[in-house]
């Protein structure tokens, strides 16, 4: 066990610490304030909260589109383990925003201007950061959008949808790859339940996902020799920036994230972005050293449970 600060107060959202029974809320139902020096105080005995050490201090972490939605949520759960991470992103001004909030409460993180879609642009910033780290521990797959592009698109924006959220996951491993062998590093993929459910309307992300839960089997077994492990975590319902924007478009968003809500069979509330985010860096770490080939639901049972279970 080790003792670290906890959800520095200046990263902290509200349901981080008790609203909606996320992990902070039910580890501390007593939890009344996190601190400026960002030490979580459970008010009756005044402790500084030990946690598992998941071994990741100063370990490499890559994570695509890691300054916003989930990939945020995972870049800053590494950084609170001691991981250096780095980002690839597509918005110079708003990495560089996030560097300096993470930096301020002594995250080590970097951004580089990556277009994933652009092999050689992933080739050079993958070769700059071995560079300056000399070594590549950890690969988190966030990046890609559900954009929508269903059967009425045509070839070419299909073929460009698996662009953006399919084949430039397979261009930063290969060209990652020497370095993770070195490393006997991780692969840590975040899916989508629409690989499994389906959706209407969007056949370019559903293959996309569907494919990237084929690679994470077939990469598992393809490097198990080289000690690299290789899992995915699925989202499903989670509120991000792009969810927001989402449920915005009904004629009546709050019933219909009310209805969303009901249909979720444990608590009837969203996944926090925490919950992904907390998830996929326990994969990552040595604590999780046996686990491969594993696609892990974090969704409160949305994708798998009987729908008569919420139904009344």
């Amino acid at each position: 066990m080790k003792v670290r600060n906890v959800r520095p107060a200046n990263l902290c959202k509200a349901n981080d610490i008790g609203e909606n029974n996320t992990p902070a809320g039910a580890n501390f139902q007593r939890l009344t304030r996190i601190l400026e020096n960002g030490f979580a105080i459970e008010m009756r005995s005044f402790r500084i909260l030990q946690v598992m050490d998941l071994q990741l201090e100063s370990k490499v972490v890559i994570v695509t589109g890691g300054n916003k939605g989930i990939g945020e949520g995972i870049s800053r759960a590494f950084a609170e383990e001691g991981a250096k991470v780095v980002v690839f992103g597509r918005n110079q001004e708003e990495g560089d925003a996030f560097v300096r909030l993470l930096s301020e409460v002594g995250g080590n993180t970097s951004f580089r201007l990556v277009e994933m879609t652009d092999e050689e642009n992933v080739k050079t910033d993958v070769a700059s950061v071995l560079k300056e780290f000399g070594r590549i521990d950890v690969i988190v797959n966030n990046a890609g959008v559900n954009d929508g592009v269903g059967l009425e698109a045509g070839l070419d924006a299909f073929r460009e949808s698996l662009e953006r959220n399919l084949t430039q996951c397979y261009s930063l491993v290969h060209h990652a790859l020497e370095a993770l062998k070195a490393s006997r590093g991780c692969i840590v993929n975040v899916g989508s339940k629409v690989a499994e459910t389906g959706q209407g309307g969007t056949s370019g992300y559903a293959a996309s996902k569907g494919g990237i839960n084929g690679l994470t089997r077939e990469w598992a077994l393809d490097l198990a020799s080289d000690g690299i492990r290789v899992n995915c975590v699925i989202p499903a319902e989670v509120m991000t920036p792009l969810y927001e924007r989402w449920i915005s478009t009904h004629p009546n968003p709050e019933a219909s994230l009310d209805a969303i809500r009901q249909s979720i069979p444990l608590e009837s509330r969203m996944t926090t972005i925490q919950e992904i985010a907390d998830t996929v860096v326990f994969v990552a770490s040595p604590r999780s050293s046996h686990t491969t080939g594993q696609i892990l639901y974090v969704d409160g049972g949305y994708t798998h449970f009987d729908r008569r279970c919420t139904i009344e």
